[in-house]
């Protein structure tokens, strides 16, 4: 299994980011005894569609105000919702990126209270923020911060008497990361295939919905386009029939990425009408793996992270059989813009 490390993911993001759970709740715990109006989720690329997840399950199972923003367009909009009262959360991984870093000095101008997801301490984010959640490495940070996120999420919710089920959850979330690991290893072989099938497909439609729009918005632009460059679109199901559909034909790769959650419908409609016209679809389901020990009622917020691993088994044999490394780039962080 080609850069599958086991061990290593399990010590890391099934160790190391389960060990956080005592800092986090104590830095939610002190933010919520203050009092606070609304959270912001703030990122730049991956690490804003990191957050649409967390916004997406805050919105659907908390009456908590939540904002997810672009982190350059923050800072230029004058959003009348941040102010003093705010919560704004950070993710970067090397804790330079530097809008984020600018929106992390814009919030607390604004009196906000700041929280950094970042790899390693003493990057600008990390000593811009407030409170700083560190990883201690930027290997398996995507992994670590999904993790990070679902204990920050799920505390403020539970701090607002939204969530009674909160320990049960957090026990099951140091069971996620073993789950995660199976489901590379059951998916290893079918992301294989896929990519010595498509190594030379020049588009892909990557469709999905809810908690997973974040990571279909994400693989699309962070992965295919900028560390594979291959032209993507990412469609959410629910606007797909309003446009998209019409450039669907015969030999179009069409991915589906299915969650478990309250908009799976939505996607089921998009694989009905796609299976009809298209040779060439692909649906990545997370409720075909086994989670030992995981309810059923959390499996659909879990499926966040199931779905960005095996995600992950596909870029790997994608550099293989397109001898296109992961980290090659022509213009990111290679030249002025």
């Amino acid at each position: 299994m080609l850069k599958l490390e086991s061990q290593s993911f399990l010590e890391l993001v099934g160790k190391d980011a389960i060990a956080k759970r005592e800092e986090i709740e104590k830095v939610v715990d002190e933010i919520s005894n203050k009092g606070f109006k609304n959270i912001f989720l703030i990122g730049s690329g991956g690490t804003i569609a990191m957050m649409y997840p967390y916004e997406y399950i805050l919105k659907s199972n908390s009456s908590l105000e939540v904002h997810a923003e672009i982190a350059a367009e923050l800072v230029v909009m004058n959003h009348r919702h941040l102010n003093k009262d705010s919560i704004c959360i950070f993710a970067s991984v090397t804790g330079t990126t530097k809008e984020t870093v600018a929106a992390a000095q814009f919030c607390k101008e604004k009196g906000g209270t700041t929280i950094g997801l970042v790899a390693i301490s003493g990057t600008p984010l990390a000593e811009e923020v407030d409170y700083c959640i560190s990883t201690g490495t930027d290997k398996h940070s995507f992994d670590t911060f999904f993790i990070h996120l679902y204990m920050l999420a799920f505390r403020f919710i539970y701090n607002n008497d939204e969530f009674p089920q909160y320990n049960q959850f957090t026990n099951e979330v140091a069971l996620l990361p073993q789950g995660i690991v199976n489901a590379m290893e059951a998916f290893d072989q079918i992301a294989e295939q896929f990519a010595i099938k498509h190594k030379d497909t020049d588009y892909h439609m990557l469709v999905g919905s809810g908690n997973l729009w974040g990571n279909t918005y994400s693989y699309a632009m962070c992965i295919l386009e900028e560390m594979q460059w291959i032209k993507a679109k990412s469609i959410h199901a629910a606007e797909f029939f309003h446009g998209t559909l019409e450039l669907v034909e015969e030999e179009t790769s069409v991915v589906l990425l299915k969650g478990e959650d309250e908009t799976r419908p939505l996607v089921d409609r998009v694989e009905r009408f796609a299976e009809k016209i298209t040779k060439e679809l692909t649906v990545i389901d997370t409720k075909e793996f086994a989670l030992d020990g995981i309810s059923d009622e959390f499996r659909k917020h879990f499926a966040v992270s199931v779905n960005w691993a095996v995600l992950g088994r596909i870029s790997v044999y994608l550099e293989r059989e397109r001898n296109h490394p992961l980290e090659l780039r022509r213009y990111y962080r290679k030249v002025e813009y």
